[in-house]
């Protein structure tokens, strides 16, 4: 615990933060072929099992760390759960269009609605926090509106699922933020929340043998059961990397997921890549780059 302290104070990069945080950008970069081996059951028995199976994982990290007590100090306090219960609501909606949209072949509408976030989140500081706006950060929100005003008037139709994904994660960032407790505390909280209807869904399946869990297979359990591996283990590594590393470092690395889904989505699950996406992905990667020059400008003064 000091030694966390140490590293917040210092503003300092670690090999172990840098570690943590690469291991879970690549497990949230591979994800889609996850997604796409559970893609033959409903997204909602799949998010069930994602909450219900991260329950142990998340459980013993703080009973191996011994950080339980914030957490039965948020269960006895009902304003932190009414907030924990916003927070659950957004990543379980995250969770569900993103596991429709690998299913459904929109790989590259997660990417997009991943590259948004960033600018997302700079917009809603000015909406809702009165934070200033930099004039470059203006600019890429400028052009982040203009790629989805293309993608729009090309289906006819907002691009909804990057919009939905933008605009759950950036909610869900933003709440997060407000709630006084630890990441892997927070992030159990959740879980825990929505594992009463997670189980109640899960137990209706299974009455009505529409179920995939042990009723289509060992292969399908199997695979449930590692919807909670693949869910909580890349989120306790983010948890930790982050305190071990400077928010500039972090900032820069959360591309990397996007990124690889984009190269998978095009490279191996061969999703078309119209004329509005040629136009929509580089107005998008001119923004970003925008956003983070005078971030990578600081990473190299400092």
């Amino acid at each position: 615990m000091a030694t966390d302290t140490a590293v917040e104070v210092k503003n300092e990069d670690s090999a172990r933060g840098f570690a943590f945080a690469l291991a879970a950008y690549m497990l949230w970069g591979f994800l889609p072929f996850y997604m796409k081996a559970v893609a033959h059951i409903p997204p909602t028995e799949v998010i069930a099992h994602r909450v219900l199976w991260s329950i142990p994982i998340a459980g013993s990290v703080l009973l191996i760390l011994r950080r339980t007590d914030d957490l039965k100090a948020a269960i006895r306090n009902p304003r932190m759960l009414g907030m924990a219960a916003v927070t659950a609501l957004l990543i379980s909606i995250n969770w569900g269009i993103y596991v429709w949209a690998i299913g459904a072949g929109r790989a590259l509408d997660t990417a997009l609605g991943y590259f948004i976030n960033p600018l997302f989140s700079i917009f809603l500081g000015a909406v809702l926090l009165k934070e200033k706006l930099a004039p470059a950060q203006k600019v890429a929100i400028t052009l982040a509106a203009i790629a989805v005003a293309v993608l729009t008037y090309d289906a006819g139709g907002l691009p909804w699922v990057a919009l939905g994904l933008t605009f759950s994660w950036g909610f869900y960032a933003f709440f997060r933020k407000t709630l006084p407790i630890g990441p892997n505390q927070g992030f159990l909280l959740e879980v825990l929340l929505l594992s009463v209807p997670a189980l109640g869904y899960i137990a209706y399946l299974g009455a009505t043998g529409h179920g995939h869990f042990f009723s289509t297979g060992a292969s399908d359990a199997l695979l449930l059961l590692g919807t909670g591996v693949v869910t909580a283990v890349p989120l306790l590594f983010y948890a930790n990397g982050a305190k071990l590393l400077r928010l500039s470092t972090i900032g820069i690395m959360q591309y990397l997921p996007p990124t690889m889904i984009f190269l998978i989505a095009v490279f191996v699950f061969k999703e078309p890549f119209g004329t509005a996406k040629m136009i929509a992905f580089p107005l998008i990667w001119l923004a970003l780059t925008i956003f983070v020059w005078p971030m990578l400008r600081q990473y190299r003064k400092q």
